[in-house]
């Protein structure tokens, strides 16, 4: 299927990428300096990335506990973007936080580069690798295959395997080269400070996704002297408790995404009226007979036989919800395995295992979770009526429970309240942090704005003409005065009737 070239950008929007030294350049000579750190050439590379990207590299070491700054130290990774423009380069970079949590800053980059095009001609661009992710001290979490994995679930069945989760969660920590307790928001944000301070800079521009917007809050919370302008695409309000709201949030975006199918006759045609049934039957009947399915490999092209259940449904479902381009296949693909035809349900799957696996660092995530959620996540008996079910806040708490847990200040679920302007986005269909957590942050942000992305999902930094209006807002610093009329050109997605594509 070439068509699914189409996805790679956004399901692998967080694979390992490199910020390695530049083999000719590497030399006293090529050093530069910005306030009190040296950096070296280096060359940020992503597999999906159309081009490789040249930026400046260095490390700052940073106490892990900051009761103990001559214990263990934390090796930061840190990028630096110079300003484009010869002899540009404000006073006030950009700090770009990346989502997960337990995504890297550095890994992200390549791929959405192209997106800060505008932003880059007059601003240096700042990316640090959050301690626990990347190449700075990364909490890897492998099991016994040597696989990257997080909940230890059983994909062909619906519900969490909770013990190998455990067992796997407390293998981790045990073999770990780190105290996990001290690789919580808080002390991320601890590290941004030092770094600025170390840089020089008398103020940041804070860039967030997902996540990444978490650590923003938290940063303007504590210092807001230093923030220039907020730019936060996939809100997570401060309230929020991390995997409480997941299952429902994900169904409201499939209802949306459904009625749209509805909408279009030649969609209504091919699937009928109630793509949600579908769906539930195709799950309920892979959840009481796992099949075994012979396809080919979507990414080695080799001939595969996997047994696939309701998991894969689940996981499948949820990872296609996050962007329109992947969730257009999603009724055609419900539709053949409702006709008993796998393939392209286990091609698929497989697809989105291999690349998303990599993308989070799973120790640093419950280091973060453990420490700032876990103790005020409660299942919602609403949940068990959703594709993802409880299993989710399910496995968290269970794993939590072993994990060796750091603790989160008084006020850190207080709501955001900044003078700072700011631009907040949103995507129609985010399936994880839907526009209303937009409107929640925005009401303790006077000077900010918030955008919706007609048919959009989650990540919206390079949709349509955004590239444009994040320049012009980080030059500007006013929201109010963007001319976001351009937005107005973007369309929805069509879902494929079939795999040659949509109608004309």
């Amino acid at each position: 299927m070439t068509r699914l070239r189409l996805l790679a950008p956004a399901l692998a929007a967080a694979l390992a990428a490199a910020c390695t030294p530049a083999t000719q350049d590497d030399t006293a000579s090529a050093q530069r300096r910005y306030g009190q750190l040296t950096f070296k050439p280096c060359t940020l590379t992503h597999p999906y990335a159309a081009e490789a990207i040249e930026a400046q590299c260095t490390r700052m070491r940073v106490p892990e506990n900051p009761a103990a700054p001559r214990g263990r130290q934390v090796s930061l990774n840190i990028a630096w973007l110079p300003a484009t423009n010869e002899g540009a380069g404000t006073a006030d970079p950009v700090f770009f936080l990346a989502g997960g949590p337990g995504q890297a800053a550095t890994e992200v980059w390549p791929v959405i580069d192209a997106a800060f095009a505008e932003v880059r001609k007059n601003r240096h661009v700042i990316l640090i690798d959050q301690r626990g992710t990347g190449g700075s001290n990364p909490l890897a979490c492998r099991d016994e295959r040597g696989e990257n994995a997080f909940t230890g679930d059983d994909e062909a069945s619906a519900e969490p395997d909770l013990a190998t989760a455990v067992a796997f969660a407390e293998r981790c920590a045990r073999t770990l080269d780190a105290d996990p307790r001290f690789y919580t928001t808080t002390d991320a944000v601890r590290d941004l400070e030092s770094v600025r301070a170390a840089l020089g800079a008398a103020r940041v521009n804070l860039v967030g996704g997902s996540y990444g917007t978490r650590v923003a809050q938290q940063y303007a919370m504590r210092h807001p002297e230093r923030v220039r302008t907020l730019v936060l695409d996939g809100l997570v309000p401060n309230e929020l408790i991390l995997g409480s709201e997941h299952a429902r949030n994900l169904d409201a975006s499939l209802a949306l995404q459904f009625a749209r199918c509805q909408q279009l006759p030649e969609c209504r045609g091919r699937f009928g009226e109630d793509l949600r049934a579908q769906l539930r039957a195709v799950m309920a009947r892979l959840a009481a007979q796992p099949v075994e399915v012979d396809y080919r490999d979507p990414q080695t092209g080799e001939r595969r036989r996997d047994r696939i259940g309701a998991g894969h449904v689940a996981g499948l479902t949820r990872m296609f919800a996050y962007w329109p381009e992947a969730a257009a296949l999603l009724p055609l693909t419900l539709n053949e395995a409702d006709a008993g035809r796998y393939e392209s349900l286990a091609a698929l799957a497989r697809m989105v295992s291999g690349q998303v696996g990599e993308q989070i660092t799973h120790g640093m995530q419950l280091s973060v979770i453990c420490a700032e959620d876990a103790d005020q996540l409660t299942g919602d008996p609403s949940d068990l009526d959703t594709v993802l079910g409880s299993g989710l806040s399910d496995v968290l708490l269970a794993q939590c429970k072993v994990w060796p847990t750091g603790t989160r200040p008084a006020d850190f679920h207080a709501p955001l309240k900044s003078q700072a302007p700011a631009l907040l986005l949103s995507g129609e269909f985010d399936p994880v942090t839907p526009p209303r957590y937009g409107e929640q942050v925005l009401k303790g942000l006077p000077n900010g704005r918030h955008l919706v992305l007609r048919g959009r999902g989650h990540g919206n930094f390079g949709v349509g003409c955004m590239p444009k209006l994040l320049g012009q807002f980080l030059e500007r610093a006013d929201a109010r005065s963007l001319d976001a009329g351009c937005l107005d050109a973007l369309r929805y997605v069509p879902p494929f009737t079939s795999f040659n594509g949509w109608e004309p």
